[in-house]
């Protein structure tokens, strides 16, 4: 019988740890210019969900172009992408990252 109720116990309790993946089109930019990240020195790249910031991390702020382009680059602007990935830690884990806001 403890046995079972272990087994019933760590099974609810894995369960319950499983990220959920997101996928939306949320904000993207730079965390330190433009949402106000102020954890890490430097430009990194965040996103903006429902309203909060988040580092990401699986992608480098320079690999959709140069982030201070005055017209594109996330150091000067706040544009929408197509995100999926996982919470985890304060830090949204990026597994996907498409840019949909037309900008070239």
């Amino acid at each position: 019988m403890k046995k079972i109720l272990f087994l019933s116990v760590l099974i609810i309790t894995l369960s319950c740890s499983n990220k959920k993946e997101v996928k939306h089109v949320a904000e993207i930019s730079c965390g330190q210019c433009q949402f106000e990240l102020n954890s890490e020195t430097g430009c990194d790249l965040a996103v903006r969900i429902d309203n909060k910031a988040y580092f990401v991390d699986g992608f480098d702020i320079d690999a959709f172009g140069d982030a201070h382009d005055e017209h594109t680059g996330f150091c000067e602007v706040i544009r929408k992408a197509e995100i999926k990935g996982v919470l985890e830690n304060g830090r949204f884990k990026a597994s996907s990252v498409k840019l949909v806001d037309g900008l070239k």
